[in-house]
């Protein structure tokens, strides 16, 4: 398969992205003709490739890790960094994973007779070219480019410059297995600069690229919600809730919290900030904050809570608005569900908040009322992720309304369009 010359000259950093999004617009139109069987063994492909190609994708990570610790990366991002034969044998089953889940495109949904005689309905489609730009773990390189092409979307990744060697040696990879499969190599781009003018350029190219899905830190997404002019699926915080209601089963509020704040620090559906209901507060800290004490969560109150539990730091106002992705917790007593939901409107990133309840009207209410992606009832927060959700692996969470809400798994890359049957109807 021939490539353009700009597809690999990096100088020209305008020219080389224009030449990335004609491959990819192309590739997009290919992928409309692709059948799922086709796209199934484009993705085994991928994985026995990627199988073959371990010792190289490990030297290439190598160099990254190499690179990252003389630069002074800290632990955290170096173990996001690193790849292992564990996490190549994760990839490779992901492969398998993505393959074995349903094909969304070309489903039919509410086809309907009118009374003209027409039917109507609706039917997905891939939404493109799906621009994806993320730090750090380059095993999502793999992921985001097998659920856009699972779900027929062709796609340009831009992934971190402490992870170029390794993004590399898996677009290698990719590459490949697209060709067995006889599929174009536009469908999956890895940009090659580290340039950070490529992701200027990426994310103001609508003639080419349909929709921007951005995965990392803060910053970046705010950048790129700012500049972009093609439409952008993300989450800017995940400041998720719980709620302890004063009907809650003690038992199921004290485990709730624990694994919700405890089981991971760093993800975006940890919680951030309890909300405990006045009447049981006297009873319930104290046990909360025991647990949360032997997972050496700090803990930071209100007036109120601190009047329960003694000596912990004073929560700021600041600290209700904050992600800590860390053993850092904020508490506040409320009076009741409307004291509860206020704070939520107020401080939450519509992302997830739970209510620990036995009143099924207040659990009813709690969830007509929090307007956040997920909003669940005697769950923990930590429920809020693709898989749990029955839809298999997921390009990320979006707390945006239009187009895709919560898990983005495989059908929130696809959209709708209308398809009309006439058997020779003419409007009257």
């Amino acid at each position: 398969m021939s490539h353009s010359p700009a597809l690999h000259d990096t100088t020209d950093i305008a020219a080389y992205m224009q030449a990335l999004g004609q491959a990819a617009r192309q590739a997009a139109k290919h992928l409309r003709r692709a059948d799922t069987g086709r796209k199934n063994r484009a993705l085994k492909a991928m994985a026995e490739r990627l199988d073959r190609a371990r010792q190289a994708v490990l030297a290439a990570n190598a160099e990254d890790m190499q690179r990252g610790r003389e630069a002074g990366l800290d632990d955290a991002l170096l173990d996001r960094l690193a790849l292992t034969e564990a996490r190549i044998d994760a990839m490779i089953d992901g492969l398998h994973q993505v393959a074995a889940l349903p094909d969304p495109v070309g489903e039919l949904d509410g086809l309907r007779a009118r009374p003209s005689g027409i039917q109507v309905g609706q039917m997905r489609v891939p939404l493109g070219v799906i621009g994806i730009i993320f730090e750090s773990r380059p095993n999502v390189t793999v992921e985001a480019a097998s659920l856009c092409l699972k779900s027929g979307n062709a796609c340009i990744l831009r992934g971190g410059s402490e992870a170029r060697a390794s993004n590399a040696a898996l677009s290698e990879c990719l590459k490949a297995g697209l060709q067995d499969a006889g599929l174009p190599a536009g469908t999956v781009q890895v940009v090659a600069t580290t340039d950070r003018a490529a992701v200027g350029e990426l994310i103001c190219m609508p003639d080419y690229v349909d929709v921007i899905i951005p995965r990392g830190g803060k910053s970046l997404i705010e950048r790129i919600s700012r500049e972009a002019r093609v439409p952008v699926i993300k989450h800017l915080d995940g400041v998720c809730h719980v709620y302890i209601d004063a009907t809650a089963d003690a038992d199921k509020a004290l485990a709730i919290a624990i694994n919700a704040k405890t089981q991971r620090y760093g993800t975006c559906n940890t919680m951030e900030t309890l909300l405990v209901d006045a009447p049981v507060a006297g009873s319930l800290l104290p046990a909360l904050a025991e647990r949360f004490a032997e997972h050496g969560v700090e803990l930071r109150g209100c007036e109120r809570t601190r009047e329960v539990l003694g000596d912990i730091t004073p929560a700021l106002d600041a600290d209700w608005a904050e992600e800590y992705l860390a053993p850092v917790l904020a508490i506040k007593v409320v009076d009741g569900m409307d004291e509860a939901t206020a704070h939520i409107e107020r401080y939450g990133s519509q992302h997830t908040d739970t209510i620990v309840t036995q009143d099924y009207s207040l659990a009813r209410r709690f969830m007509a009322e929090v307007d956040s992606s997920s909003v669940m009832v005697n769950a923990s927060t930590r429920f809020a992720d693709g898989t749990e959700y029955g839809l298999g692996a997921e390009i990320g969470i979006s707390t945006d309304k239009l187009h895709a809400r919560g898990p983005v798994g495989l059908e929130g890359l696809t959209t709708r369009k209308y398809v009309v049957f006439g058997d020779g109807h003419v409007r009257q």
